[in-house]
């Protein structure tokens, strides 16, 4: 028998014999480190619970010491205020206290003032109750005098005071026809001067003539043409009178309409330069001016439209702004000087917190009747202002245009502030046709006038001639002389000047008490 194959089997069977006792020895000793280091973990978390448990009782234990001492602030602060409070209220009881002796102090004085005064009020009416005895004692002593019972006094009285009464009313009387006759020459000279400046008689001929300017005095005679035929085709075609004398080398265009003169003077020249002048052709170039003048007013008055800064205005309108260019008042271009209204009032209605643009349109459309004043009739205001109704300017600038010269009423502040910069733009020196000479001469002139009645000591002319200032000495002139005074300058000054619009008299009487202390 072979025993060879169980040695294997016998050598497993002791190693699983060895093996066992050795693994059953090695689990026991892990069971037993790990046991110990249980233990030891154990343990750790023990001291580590107990220490955690200590800090927290640390952090709780500050945690009440910080809410302790924060009560503690919080409690001295609440002292803090209630004692502050006290003293407030103590203060308030106090300033009571003495508000209240105040009151019946003052109590105890109105009382005192209300006992004097009631025994003023009875000492005046005894001493009232005297004196109505001394006047009936008086009045029975004057009745005794005069002889004249009191109601016949009464009546003599009255008759007195009524004389008195009709000798002021006549003097009142007196001084209201004068103050009309005044006004009366003054509207006179307005509408003298107005019918002149629309009539443009002689003294104005700067502004209605034009001169054109010939190569030679033969020249004449083309113009004149065969029998007159080409001066009468010209004025019957321009409406202007065309003037061939002696002047050397000119020829004169006379006319009361600006336009019409400004085209027959471009027309002219032109034919003149041409050289060829016969009726047919003096036709086309008369046209061809026409054509040229009205392109000249529409820039113009675009011109002077964008200088203010308006919006576009009715075509209509515009046609009769560019006329402007070519009109005068007193020797001042009236297309500047409405642009010049137009801006004073616009500025001085910004001013016045107003539309600033709605015053310049109403004072640059002022004058607008100007333009065909020569041609209609009535006063360039009313014209101006119906012309701008037609065509749909707004109610305000109508009355400011109707109202500048007071022919209507103003109905408000925006037609004052246009008369006002019309007056400002036609009265500033060197604004019309015045030489500063003769400028100067008129402001003497008036100053001459004022000093030479009795009583004036001196005299100003002032707000370029539209005003004379005239001190007097004050123990000549009363306060009645004063005004009569100022009435006879006035009267003095219109029958010995010319001058435009008005002129204000103003008299001044001073009186001066002096007393030297020693």
């Amino acid at each position: 028998m072979d025993y060879s194959m169980f040695i294997p089997l016998i050598a497993v069977i002791l190693g699983f014999g060895i093996a066992i006792p050795l693994v059953s020895y090695n689990y026991k000793m892990k069971a037993k480190v790990a046991g110990t280091q249980a233990k030891q973990i154990l343990a750790a978390a023990e001291m580590e619970a107990r220490n955690i448990k200590k800090e927290k009782e640390l952090e709780a234990r500050d945690e009440a010491i910080n809410m302790i001492q924060k009560a503690e602030l919080e409690a001295q602060a609440k002292l803090k205020e209630v004692r502050e409070n006290q003293r407030n209220l103590s203060n308030r009881e106090n300033k009571l206290d003495n508000k209240s002796e105040a009151l019946d102090r003052r109590d105890i004085e109105i009382k005192k003032t209300e006992a004097q005064v009631s025994q003023a009020l009875n000492e005046v009416s005894a001493e009232k109750t005297n004196y109505d005895e001394l006047i009936e004692l008086e009045n029975q002593k004057l009745e005794q005098i005069s002889r004249m019972t009191r109601e016949e006094a009464k009546s003599t009285l009255v008759e007195n005071l009524k004389e008195v009464a009709q000798a002021e009313a006549t003097q009142i009387g007196k001084m209201i026809r004068e103050e009309a006759t005044m006004n009366a020459t003054k509207d006179a000279n307005k509408i003298v001067i107005a019918a002149i400046q629309r009539s443009a008689a002689d003294h104005t001929a700067e502004s209605t003539v034009s001169v054109v300017e010939l190569p030679s005095d033969q020249m004449k005679g083309r113009v004149i043409g065969r029998e007159g035929r080409n001066i009468r085709t010209f004025e019957q075609l321009t409406g202007v009178e065309l003037i061939v004398d002696d002047t050397p080398e000119a020829v004169v265009l006379s006319g009361f309409d600006p336009v019409r003169r400004e085209i027959a003077r471009i027309a002219l020249t032109n034919l003149v330069q041409d050289g060829r002048i016969h009726p047919s052709r003096i036709e086309e170039m008369i046209k061809k001016a026409t054509e040229e003048v009205d392109e000249e007013m529409r820039v113009a008055a675009e011109e002077a439209l964008s200088e203010l800064q308006l919006p576009a205005l009715h075509a209509q309108i515009m046609q009769l702004v560019g006329r402007l260019k070519y009109r005068t008042s007193y020797g001042q271009n009236i297309l500047k000087h409405s642009v010049e209204v137009g801006w004073l009032t616009g500025l001085m209605a910004a001013e016045l917190g107003m539309d600033g643009m709605l015053a310049r349109r109403a004072g640059f459309l002022h004058d607008i009747g100007k333009a065909i004043d020569r041609n209609t009739d009535g006063t360039h205001a009313l014209i101006g202002g119906e012309y701008a109704r037609k065509f749909g300017e707004p109610d305000t600038v109508v009355n400011a245009i109707e109202s500048h010269h007071e022919e209507v009423p103003m109905t408000g502040p925006l037609s004052a502030l246009v008369q006002s910069a019309d007056a400002i733009s036609g009265s500033r020196r060197g604004a019309r046709g015045d030489t500063l000479e003769s400028y100067i001469k008129r402001l003497r002139n008036l100053e001459g006038i004022a000093t030479g009645f009795e009583g004036v000591s001196k005299s100003y002319a002032i707000q370029a001639g539209r005003e004379v200032r005239v001190m007097v000495e004050s123990d000549k002139v009363d306060d009645n002389k004063a005004q009569t005074l100022s009435l006879e300058i006035a009267g003095r000054i219109e029958a010995e000047m010319t001058y435009p619009g008005q002129i204000k008299v103003v008299v001044i009487r001073e009186s001066r008490s002096t007393a030297v202390a020693k």
